[in-house]
């Protein structure tokens, strides 16, 4: 009876065309072409290439797989001459565990690893495939760095170097958002006091970047918070207008009878804004100090109507009262302005022909 617990080993003839396959990555979504490389790369059928790692190592693989995955490893095969009589050819990486070499190179074959294999070895991968340029690789990697939820106070330091150096932005950002929300914890850890004494700029960088995020959301909610002001600013005033045309204002502001508001009336409003400043307007109406300026919520009152004869494009038929004194107001002001300018202006040139012509003052008196 035939053993089958022993996998059947690959034919001869389907190394070249496994090999060829490799160049168009669609092909490599077939589940029979996926499993029939990972046989070639479990099995080593055939291969020429000895990889050297660390702990003394050793992954046997193909030149034509590693050449097509990663132009890196094909110009160092290219200049790497065949070292016995078997054309086998010898390459080194070290640096990382033999583990992560050995998924990376299995990587290269299918595009395809367990997800448990690439989250143990993140980070050694991350470093690989940014350095043999096998971006396929680095984007699963970021991704889960990412998603992952592997970032801790003790290793963003790390992960975060890591970023800058193998060029992940995205990777970078989200590190560096970490360490802006728990700045405190991460500052005390092991990684950061490594960074302050190898890259103390970086440290520099980091803490001016949260610095100046920080006065970023102090002035987004700055203007939050002034939206919120002009819009309450705005109901205040068409709450204003709403009251003044159900005709309780005309007989208290601007006239000259001081008649009260009576205590029975009810809000005209059906909103807060009009009950709250009915309340006012009812004050201002029956306040003695608003004469002296003694009154604060006179005063504000007193900003509001100003404020609506700014805002008003009605001259004649605003009902809102001393709407026109304000607007007549401004306009002698602006008259009076335009007149000292006037004034200066011909200050200027008298002085400026006294200079030239050196005339006495009086000539021009």
């Amino acid at each position: 009876m035939a053993d089958t617990s022993r996998p059947i080993p690959l034919p001869p003839s389907s190394v070249p065309k496994l090999c060829s396959f490799i160049n168009n990555r669609s092909n490599l979504q077939s589940v029979q072409t996926r499993g029939l490389l990972d046989r070639m790369f479990d099995e080593a059928y055939r291969a020429d290439v000895s990889i050297q790692t660390d702990n003394d190592g050793l992954i046997l693989a193909h030149a034509s797989v590693l050449g097509m995955s990663s132009p890196v490893l094909k110009a160092m095969l290219k200049n790497t001459k065949p070292n016995d009589r078997r054309h086998h050819r010898s390459i080194s990486i070290r640096g990382v565990p033999h583990e992560a070499v050995r998924v990376f190179v299995r990587f290269l074959y299918s595009s395809w690893q367990e997800p448990s294999e690439i989250k143990e070895n993140a980070l050694p991968l991350l470093v690989l495939s940014h350095k043999y340029a096998v971006p396929e690789l680095k984007r699963v990697c970021e991704r889960q760095l990412e998603i992952g939820r592997m970032l801790t106070m003790e290793n963003v330091i790390d992960i975060l170097q890591l970023a800058l150096l193998c060029d992940a932005p995205r990777l970078s950002l989200i590190c560096h958002r970490f360490v802006a929300q728990n700045l405190k914890a991460v500052s005390v850890t092991d990684g950061w006091m490594v960074m302050k004494e190898s890259h103390p700029i970086l440290e520099n960088q980091l803490k001016q970047s949260i610095r100046h995020e920080e006065l970023k959301q102090n002035e987004k909610k700055r203007r939050i918070d002034e939206r919120k002001v002009y819009a309450e600013l705005y109901e205040a005033m068409e709450a204003l207008v709403h009251i003044c045309r159900e005709g309780r204002l005309r007989t208290t502001i601007g006239s000259h009878d001081k008649k009260d508001l009576k205590n029975d009336q009810q809000p005209s409003g059906h909103v807060s804004s009009c009950k709250v400043l009915e309340l006012l307007v009812r004050h201002f109406a029956g306040c003695k100090l608003r004469v002296g300026g003694g009154c604060i919520r006179c005063k504000k009152m007193w900003q509001l109507l100003e404020l609506h004869s700014h805002l008003c494009a009605e001259s004649n038929a605003c009902v809102v009262p001393l709407c026109r004194n304000f607007k007549q107001k401004r306009v002698i002001m602006d008259q009076k302005k335009k007149d000292e300018i006037k004034w200066r202006i011909l200050v200027r040139k008298i002085i400026r022909t006294k200079s030239i012509t050196g005339a006495p003052f009086f000539q021009y008196v």
